[in-house]
């Protein structure tokens, strides 16, 4: 985690003052998870972070008047001195005091860092059956990470039938419709993100004199333990019966002060929420001012929109306890395998006439383990469950519905019912056009590498390897994260079996995060050369005379290194599957720049989508390990349990209704809805609204050409005030 902290505290500094000079000095920049390339980008060309890659810090001392700190280091094969006011350390991650005292106890064992030792493909396992580890007590890991191997962990516990849900209809509410309202506001300074740009005394002060306004005040984090209970205080101290939260993105918060306001008595739709740090503070952070007014309007909105609210109640939908996993490679049969073991009837599709993916073209692993075994494990479990419906040789055609009650025709014509989707659909290989690839049967990509190593008669006398063939590169900035491991794990392979024959490494970074760490070092200390290319002078290659011809600069020594190796192994990135495109449309689900499907919440909820129900895991979701794949598989098959463990569930609340004596069937809506929650039915030729599928996004009732769309909140009457109530509001504001 350490280069990816190092380059956010970078860029909340630069935040703070664009002034203030900063440089990191890397090895290797280890920018390996989604869309992290993307970020370290951002950071060096929008704010101007200095990145050195490859220069050792061999020394601190004390600056020359005293006041400051000399980093002394090598470019190249020169020793250079640069003076700072601050030097910051980035420290690594090591096992927590007591670590060994607990494990003694627990009576599992420690591996030779001191974490707890887990068995290969089995994350979240230790040495000792019913003993379960999580986070990085295991191994250093990022928060995704870390979150899925908890999900996955606790799938192991079968205690989904016993779990109670709180009712989200419980306690006695206030009759809001009936009163004036009574609003009360609370403006987030949100540490330094919303109040190092925005003044947010100065928009409290201008909340105060707003109509219906009872009470305002300003928090460091409004979404902490200690404001939610302020919150709560407020609501009963003053009499409020409508809230406002002028904060972040709703995407993030808005359920957490729904809970909290249905704690204190109120209904939940009695809230509205005012975006003033990413639609305020983050994009007009040079223009404090401006930024101020503009927050003060978005409130005022929030709050003539507040005045009108009407309590609403969920509805309750019953739960088909069968699933739908999209995908039969590793990922996809291991969700469907965890789902079937807790009795979930599961119908896994494959769209070729083969399990397993791109599993089935890996023939070794860097630990030593045989990737083929597990693949022929898990292919001879899923086609002996009983619980496990194939569907070889087809796609998804259509897939209509909502959580809990979902329903999918294939392209074979099969169609049937189920509670959760959960898409596994893998990703593919680049085909280099690049390096002769193509043109030279010496030119291979490293998984044609590695269906090479299988003949016996392969006898490599010469190898060069080149990195982020298709990763990295001005029209694919992201990373492919397994790439390195692979190049290291396939350069061991040939030195131990032939070690007198050269192989080199043409990298950018190394990125062998955590444990994979050891097999850098030993693949260095067992010949292996590593050199250094930058973006500017990327490799040469050439044929001259029927031999290849390798010309690289090395950062470290600054010169050209001319190689003629006997093969050229192209290390291709890791692209995402170009089916995607079609079946994110079919299910109303987004894709990342990339074409990687789109996780809700990168960090909290790295399996979920934005649409309840549907989940994803595997390289569907990004390039991962083998391991990493399979935790994430199990947390997918996890949260999918939280559906498919309940008789029923709520739905509905803020939900669009039709006018059906002003629709005209034009299908407008239909078109539009991001969520597919709105269909014309050909019978009626009138728009259908499915209340478990809508989340009142207000998108059909803004586009209707008819006006035949309201929100349930609101009347058309009411729309027409609350739109001339904003529009007063805002104009109010300087």
């Amino acid at each position: 985690v350490c280069c990816m902290y190092a380059l956010k505290e970078a860029i909340v500094a630069k935040e703070h003052s664009d002034s203030i000079d900063i440089q990191i000095f890397s090895i290797d920049f280890r920018a390996f998870g989604k869309q992290f390339e993307d970020y370290r980008i951002r950071a060096e060309e929008e704010h101007g972070i200095r990145i050195w890659r490859g220069n050792r810090v061999s020394a601190l001392e004390p600056a020359l008047d005293g006041d400051g700190v000399l980093v002394v280091y090598i470019d190249g094969d020169e020793i250079e001195l640069k003076e700072f006011d601050l030097v910051v350390l980035s420290v690594g991650l090591k096992p927590p005091e007591g670590a060994e005292e607990l494990s003694r106890i627990a009576g599992v064992e420690l591996n030779e860092y001191g974490f707890y030792k887990t068995p290969p493909n089995e994350s979240f396992k230790t040495t000792r059956p019913g003993v379960y580890v999580v986070g990085t007590i295991s191994e250093p890991k990022d928060i995704p990470d870390t979150v899925c191997q908890s999900s996955a962990a606790s799938l192991i516990a079968p205690v989904f039938e016993e779990v109670e849900v709180a009712d989200d209809e419980t306690g006695e509410e206030v009759l809001a419709e009936e009163e004036e309202p009574r609003v009360g506001v609370f403006v987030c300074h949100c540490g330094i993100n919303i109040g190092g740009v925005v003044d947010v005394p100065s928009v409290v002060e201008h909340v105060r004199t707003l109509p219906n306004v009872t009470y305002a005040e300003d928090n460091l984090y409004t979404c902490s333990v200690t404001t939610q209970e302020k919150i709560k205080e407020a609501i009963k101290e003053h009499d409020l019966n409508r809230i406002v939260v002028a904060s972040c993105s709703p995407r993030s918060y808005e359920k957490l002060f729904q809970e909290t306001i249905r704690e204190a008595g109120l209904n939940p739709y009695l809230f509205e929420m005012a975006n003033i740090r990413e639609h305020c503070s983050w994009v007009h952070s040079k223009e404090p001012e401006k930024a101020t007014d503009k927050a003060k309007g978005l409130v005022a909105a929030a709050v003539a929109k507040a005045r009108l609210l009407e309590p609403l109640h969920k509805v309750s939908v019953p739960v088909n306890k069968t699933a739908l996993v999209i995908g039969g490679g590793l990922s996809g049969m291991t969700a469907a395998l965890s789902l079937a073991e807790h009795g979930i009837e599961t119908h896994l599709i494959e769209k070729t006439d083969e399990l397993g993916g791109n599993l089935r073209r890996i023939t070794h692993t860097l630990r030593g383990e045989d990737p083929q075994e597990l693949l022929k494990n898990a292919i001879a479990k899923v086609q002996s469950d009983e619980r496990i419906t194939l569907h070889m040789g087809t796609e998804v055609e259509s897939v209509d519905g909502f959580i809990g009650n979902f329903h999918t025709t294939l392209a074979n014509g099969d169609e049937f019912d189920h509670g959760v989707v959960i898409v596994a659909t893998g990703a593919v290989e680049y085909k280099p056009t690049e390096y002769l690839y193509g043109k030279n049967d010496h030119v291979m990509t490293q998984l044609e590498l590695e269906e090479r190593m299988l003949h016996e008669d392969f006898k490599p006398e010469s190898i060069v390897i080149i990195q982020c063939v298709g990763s990295r590169v001005p029209e694919y900035h992201n990373c492919s994260r397994i790439c390195c491991s692979t190049s290291i794990k396939n350069a061991l392979w040939v030195k131990e079996r032939y070690p007198e024959t050269p192989v080199y490494i043409l990298f950018k970074d190394i990125r062998t995060y955590g444990f994979r760490e050891r097999y850098y070092r030993e693949a260095s200390k067992k010949g292996v050369i590593f050199l250094r290319y930058d973006d500017e002078n990327p490799p040469e290659v050439a044929e001259e005379n029927g031999k290849l011809r390798v010309v690289v600069k090395d950062r470290y020594i600054m010169e050209e290194v001319l190689l003629e190796p006997e093969y050229i192994v192209l290390n291709a990135a890791t692209r995402a599957n170009p089916d995607n495109k079609a079946l994110s449309e079919i299910l109303k689900v987004p894709l990342s720049g990339d074409g990687f499907f789109l996780e809700a919440h990168m960090k909290l909820r790295p399996v979920e989508f934005s649409t309840d129900g549907m989940l994803l895991c595997g390289l569907a979701q990004g390039p991962k390990f083998t391991d990493e794949n399979m935790a994430q598989a199990q947390a997918a098959a996890s949260k999918a349990m939280v559906v498919l463990s309940k008789d029923s569930l709520a739905a509905g609340g803020s939900i669009a209704q039709v006018d059906e004596e002003v629709c005209v069937g034009c299908e407008t809506c239909e078109a539009i809805c991001p969520y597919g929650a709105i269909k014309v039915d050909d019978e009626k030729g009138k728009a259908v609204v499915t209340e478990a599928l809508c989340k009142g996004c207000g998108s059909c009732a803004s586009g209707c050409p008819e006006r035949a769309i309201t929100l349930r909140h609101f009347t058309r009457d009411q729309i027409l005030s609350q739109v001339t109530a904003i529009i007063e509001m805002m104009e109010a504001v300087p």
